[in-house]
């Protein structure tokens, strides 16, 4: 059950992220997967690990975080992830979900696709207005904002859920401890 909830924590963390920007996430799911335990894909997912999931992966951020700190491009680019950026989100939530049996993968498809694509959607209203406000000037500073913000939610979407369980289990070995003393002193 604990795995379940770290699973599913994931996949919010994860696909949110993926609405600012598709390919951190992605990578980092792909690296992790990889080169870890944190993360255990489950095929089709698995084929992400692959080297040159990971190579493709790391083009397309490169290109990503170039473009998008060029005013007029990073709009063009916009509109080029209204599709990507969703459809991270729907690949990275599923691939979480899908170790947990229970959940419906056209759910797990649907709850990417709106997280992802809420945020994006966000992103899309916002970033013309700073464009029009600086400018154009501003683009940059805010695009490596969204980047930063990006990795680290997904990094914590990654390892918050694990710490907590972690916390969870201590809490309760410890609760259960002071029970068991209680119990013999009563």
């Amino acid at each position: 059950m604990i795995e379940g909830l770290i699973h599913l924590s994931s996949a919010f963390g994860l696909s949110t992220s993926a609405g600012l920007n598709a390919y951190i996430p992605l990578l980092m799911v792909a690296v992790l997967g990889r080169f870890t335990t944190l993360i255990q894909l489950q095929e089709p997912f698995d084929a992400l690990t692959s080297w040159w999931s990971i190579g493709a992966l790391v083009i397309l951020l490169a290109i990503e975080v170039t473009v998008d700190k060029i005013p007029a491009v990073d709009t063009i680019n916009d509109g080029i992830q209204t599709f990507v950026r969703p459809a991270a989100g729907a690949l990275l939530f599923a691939s979480q979900a899908n170790v947990i049996s229970d959940v419906s993968p056209i759910l797990a498809v649907i709850a990417g696709l709106i997280l992802a694509g809420g945020v994006h959607t966000a992103k899309g209203i916002t970033r013309p207005m700073v464009t029009a406000s600086t400018a154009g000037t501003g683009n940059w500073v805010v695009s490596i904002m969204e980047d930063v913000t990006a990795f680290f939610v997904s990094l914590m979407a990654i390892i918050l859920p694990i710490i907590i369980a972690a916390m969870l289990l201590v809490t309760g070995a410890l609760g259960l401890n002071w029970y068991v003393k209680r119990r013999k002193m009563a």
